[in-house]
């Protein structure tokens, strides 16, 4: 067996060093992203904060995890077990409504979940292009028939459009459900912060109007009153850092409601309502780093209390909005998982019975799982490093152009 040249031991050595040195520059960064004045971020949920606080990716209608860090998670390919279909609703004033369904290939009496996105009830916010890759998840993990509804938004159309579209929608998904294959008597409401709201309210219209009958709720770290209550994390985290700030809950509040009247309405704020006695039986999740979490907590126990069944789940170490990013960041997977556990048993009639109110802690992977997470929190850092490096270099190369062509025109006068 040949022995390496020296050379060739100096190459390996000094590639080792230079490995072992760049490494220390991510961690260097990934922990200065990850510090916090509440304290440290899991390595994951501080690299994709930094991103979307830095703009080096922005929520919008084309929102795509880079490829290989869906590939690093699992999660990039889908099982094409089910069709998409872009729908028109007929509403109570004559106008449509834009939505999307995801429908198994073969189905007959599937079960359906009724999706209301959310975006701080704002045009601009949130779309149903925006929350596409929830939809489809929910779609391909339960079989269901799901169907995002794009309800009108403000500030063209304030409270109560909002919630007369959700609830116009969702009698016409238990009218036609039977035509795609689904179950008109097995129907769900489910959303995502506002969208959250909208779903829960729509199942109290439906319990004051008489129907339809609905399954169950499954509600994502909702907005559940517009009360300025003094509520710990609201303070805590509404500072924008961890994605939802101050500033767009309350330009939402007077976008969406103008009138504070508004804000007594059971329809706007379901936890100021009289009674949530007779809703369906709800799994909540909240997040640890949300300026909602203690509203949707408090939201949770104030169901328990009128008699509803409930799970509420806290998910440690993630921020606001977590289930967008599920693609890259296991606890939107595990929330997204753990939601549809509850549904399955709301299908199945497993009875279940609440001893006590308790909020149930989900806590940040650990072990193997927490290893994967740092190893793909410096992929991501290096991913977003060299995003930033390039902006830099073409803000270089822009500025000395500018520079140069400046003193060329002087030299010319």
């Amino acid at each position: 067996m040949n022995k390496l040249s020296s050379k060739t031991w100096g190459f390996i050595v000094m590639m080792l060093k230079l490995t072992i040195g760049f490494g220390m520059i991510l961690s260097s960064f990934v922990s200065v992203w990850s510090n916090t004045s509440e304290g440290t971020l899991p390595a994951k949920t501080g690299v994709v904060l930094h991103a979307i606080n830095n703009q080096l990716i922005v929520p919008s209608e084309n929102l795509k995890a880079p490829e290989f860090l869906t590939r690093l998670t699992g999660t990039s390919n889908v099982r094409p077990s089910f069709y998409r279909e872009d729908l028109t609703i007929p509403v109570s004033d004559g106008e449509f409504l834009d939505a999307r369904m995801y429908a198994p290939i073969q189905s007959e009496d599937a079960p359906v979940i009724v999706y209301y996105h959310g975006g701080a009830f704002m045009e601009g916010y949130g779309s149903i292009q925006t929350h596409d890759n929830i939809v489809r998840a929910l779609a391909s993990r339960s079989g269901a028939i799901v169907i995002s509804v794009g309800y009108r938004l403000a500030p063209k159309h304030i409270f109560p459009k909002a919630v007369e579209d959700a609830y116009d929608a969702l009698l016409y998904i238990e009218q036609q459900a039977p035509v795609w294959g689904g179950d008109p008597d097995n129907i769900t409401v489910a959303g995502d912060s506002a969208g959250g709201n909208i779903a829960t309210v729509t199942a109290m219209k439906a319990r004051d109007f008489n129907g339809p009958e609905i399954t169950a709720q499954l509600l994502y770290y909702p907005l559940t009153t517009f009360h300025d209550y003094p509520l710990e994390t609201r303070e805590q985290y509404s500072s924008g850092q961890y994605l939802l700030s101050r500033s767009v809950m309350e330009k939402a509040r007077a976008t969406y409601t103008p009138g504070e009247d508004m804000w007594e309405n059971p329809y706007v704020s379901p936890l100021d309502a009289k009674t949530t006695a007779g809703l369906p039986p709800a799994f909540i999740a909240t997040a640890e780093f949300d300026p909602l979490r203690d509203e949707g907590e408090l939201y949770a126990e104030k169901l328990f209390s009128d008699g509803v069944y409930v799970e509420n789940l806290r998910y440690e170490g993630v921020m606001h909005g977590f289930l967008s990013f599920y693609e890259v960041m296991t606890t939107g997977n595990l929330a997204i998982d753990d939601s549809l556990a509850f549904l399955s048993s709301q299908w199945e009639e497993e009875e279940r019975v609440m001893v006590g109110f308790q909020v149930i802690d989900r806590e940040a992977p650990s072990g193997f799982s927490r290893v994967r997470e740092e190893v793909e929190a410096h992929v991501a850092a290096a991913y977003l490093l060299s995003i930033q490096f390039t902006q830099l270099f073409h803000t270089f190369v822009e500025q000395a152009d500018g520079f140069f062509q400046s003193e060329i025109s002087h030299e010319a006068e």
